[in-house]
């Protein structure tokens, strides 16, 4: 998945240490999220950092922050230099376009500088990591539990990809059981189940007063769920989203129940890339492969009870064979 990401975002590749290491910080940036940290509870004591919490952050921050900034000035030099070869069509260079047209040549002048475009390929990338994996590990779960969808799903990448190897985004349009299947999993297995929102003004809503500057949780977990809206909400049916009159999407604008990647302004940054890796990577495994579950996972049964933390993972990791298809 990293690897993956680095490659969407600068066209180059992470070596496996480097890979390993942000990894590593990756975890431990959500494993600080987690923790109580009394600034929290009392702004006043902030400055003091007294958990040593921005501390701890910041240094692994700083090496993420040298990567990407080593992929900025290298693509940027290249640009200036005329060099033929430096546009890439990437993310990268559609921010450096962006900086361009609003600063000039300075990637510090304008409102995409160098500080905005390291946050936001940071956010990205911590982001994507969890959520994309996640996504597969929890549809892998349904499907094996499932051997109807799994082979109702085989059969229509089997007629739409052919002999390729895997699947290509310009193939998803043409894989609807597919996307219900992805978007079943997303419904029922809400990646990131508490999505946060402050409120701009004050607002009353259904006679309750929310005043301007506060927290707001919008439980994502229960919108999916809610038997008014998903009849047999606990129960994985991916047809259901095939039986719309009208195509229930991911943006979440037109119909607020199905909001995986939250609504409006506050909708996802990640949700282009993140639909198409999960597509195209879910895809391709069940293509490649046959999958079964290990003996004795399937006697004592797959294990789907949750683990949350700022994601919502499975409590114990998906064991699963794969063989090569012939």
């Amino acid at each position: 998945m990293m690897d993956l990401q680095w490659r969407a975002m600068f066209s180059a590749g992470l070596d496996e240490a480097t890979s390993g290491e942000l990894h590593g910080f990756a975890r431990e940036a959500v494993a600080h999220s987690l923790r109580p940290n009394v600034s929290d509870f009392f702004p006043a004591l902030a400055a003091a950092d007294l958990q040593r919490v921005r501390r701890g952050f910041a240094t692994h921050l700083a090496r993420v922050y040298r990567l990407i900034d080593q992929q900025i000035e290298q693509r940027r030099r290249a640009r200036q230099a005329g060099d033929g070869d430096a546009r890439k069509d990437d993310l990268l260079d559609v921010m450096l376009d962006m900086s361009e047209e609003q600063g000039g040549k300075d990637v510090d002048d304008g409102l995409v500088n160098q500080d905005f475009m390291r946050a936001f390929f940071t956010d990205i990338f911590l982001a994507a990591n969890d959520t994309v994996s996640g996504t597969i590990e929890w549809a892998m779960a349904e499907l094996l539990q499932d051997p109807q969808s799994m082979t109702k799903l085989q059969q229509e990448l089997k007629s739409v990809v052919g002999s390729k190897t895997h699947v290509e985004y310009s193939d998803i349009d043409q894989l609807p059981y597919l996307q219900a299947v992805v978007k079943e999993t997303l419904r029922l297995h809400a990646v990131v189940p508490l999505v946060p929102n402050k409120a701009e003004a004050t607002v009353k809503i259904q006679g309750h007063t929310v005043p301007k500057g506060s927290t707001v949780l919008v439980n994502v977990w229960a919108v999916h769920h809610d038997t008014e809206a998903w009849p047999e909400p606990n129960k994985f049916i991916p047809e259901r989203f095939l039986q719309h009159e009208q195509e229930v999407s991911f943006q979440g604008a037109a119909d607020f129940r199905f909001v995986p990647f939250s609504a409006g302004r506050r909708t996802c940054l990640g949700l282009p890339m993140a639909t198409r890796m999960i597509h195209a990577m879910l895809g391709s495994l069940l293509h490649c492969f046959e999958w079964k579950l290990p003996h004795e996972v399937e006697r004592s049964g797959v294990d789907m009870s949750e683990k949350v933390g700022i994601t919502m993972a499975m409590a114990t990791p998906l064991q699963a064979i794969a063989c090569r298809r012939i």
